[in-house]
């Protein structure tokens, strides 16, 4: 097939890549010998039409540091490539944000698919300005309405979206690599967060309040915090509010990849996220097939975790909930047989068999079977 994926982050991106660009990168890594893949990134400043991992990626848009302009730009420009080119390719596959109105099911001649990552719902109203929170939420509603094939990441996702009848839909999750497993996990002297700097999303703010409760009762246990994005700068400038003690416990490492993003995991003490909203974790479900422990919000994207006693949870948004659980698990004596459930669970969830469904699922797309 040759497959066209409007990938809206990619490798490199100045506003971060997320679970969305790495389930993508995972999947298509092992498509790629069999299909011919080309990727429509947004453009950043310093992108540029090139190879990236043997795949090739073609940036349009606007460069700017404006997210909302760039996404914008992103939206008008992916959608005319796909008028222009929608020709040289046998199915187009878009990763769905209400912030990028392309609308393809409306003019596109070939076989589209919304993929559907996460819901927000009226957690916009938390983030943004109240007119544009209420186009956002109004598009999360009604725009997957529109389109006849969408792929999500969990069942949970699909639940909420609340789609109609008639609908061809793919549950496909995401993944771990088979190598995670062969990782022996020890115990050090740190708490671990993995994932995109997002404060109100991934719950930041409230990361670092309930970790300062914390520290009262732990104050040999320091806090790595992995990620970048946009919200960088601002979540340095509330570190650098914290009483002294608190900030000079906390690290933050940047983006991670590789052994070194392993060996973060390995020798954590336990992981924790403590997300207001999400899809499906990619690094929760890294974490648990490392063997390793995990604290997370009780919002119904996590139930898997404690469902399969791989952790346990607090109370969404709750400070007080969150410190409590996190003096929890670093004083719990199970914490190692919380891990081995957790990577127990987590052995059948493989990106090579991932990337299987999800290339089926397009096949019988591209070939009218669904």
């Amino acid at each position: 097939m040759r497959i066209l994926h409007l990938l809206y982050e990619s490798q490199g991106d100045f506003f971060g890549i997320g679970g969305v660009g790495v389930r993508a990168y995972e999947i298509y890594k092992r498509l790629k010998d069999r299909h011919e893949v080309t990727l429509l990134c947004k453009k950043y400043p310093g992108a540029r039409d090139r190879e990236i991992d043997n795949l090739k990626h073609v940036f349009v848009g606007t460069e700017s540091r404006s997210l909302a302009k760039t996404l914008l730009s992103y939206a008008y420009h992916a959608a005319l490539f796909v008028k222009r080119h929608n020709a040289e390719f046998d199915i187009i596959i878009e990763e769905f944000s209400p912030a990028i109105p392309t609308f393809l099911h409306a003019f596109s001649g070939k076989p589209v698919v919304l993929q559907v990552q996460e819901y927000t719902g009226r957690h916009y109203f938390e983030k943004y300005n109240p007119l544009y929170a209420l186009t956002l939420f109004l598009f999360e509603r009604l725009r997957p309405k529109s389109y006849a094939n969408l792929i999500f990441v969990s069942a949970t996702t699909a639940k909420r979206v609340a789609l109609g009848s008639r609908k061809r839909i793919g549950i496909i999750p995401n993944a771990i690599s088979g190598e995670l497993l062969k990782i022996s996990p020890e115990e050090g002297d740190y708490i671990l967060y993995i994932g995109r700097i997002d404060i109100c999303k991934k719950g930041l703010d409230l990361l670092i309040e309930g970790y300062g409760a914390f520290l009262d009762s732990f104050p040999n246990v320091g806090l790595i915090i992995a990620g970048d994005g946009r919200d960088r700068e601002r979540f340095e400038r509330m570190l650098s509010k914290l009483p002294e003690h608190v900030s000079s416990n906390i690290k933050l490492s940047g983006w991670v990849s590789g052994s070194y993003k392993e060996e973060l995991i390995r020798r954590a003490l336990f992981l924790i996220f403590p997300s207001r909203h999400e899809s499906q974790p990619i690094a929760a479900l890294e974490a648990m097939a490392c063997g390793k422990a995990v604290v997370v919000s009780g919002i119904p994207e996590f139930a898997f975790v404690t469902e399969n006693g791989a952790g346990i949870s607090f109370k969404p948004g709750n400070v007080v909930s969150l410190a409590q659980s996190m003096r929890d698990m670093a004083a719990s004596k199970e914490r190692k047989e919380m891990g081995q459930r957790g990577r127990g669970w987590a052995k059948d969830f493989l990106w090579d068999r991932i990337a299987e469904e999800y290339e089926q699922f397009l096949k019988e797309i591209s070939a009218g079977r669904r």
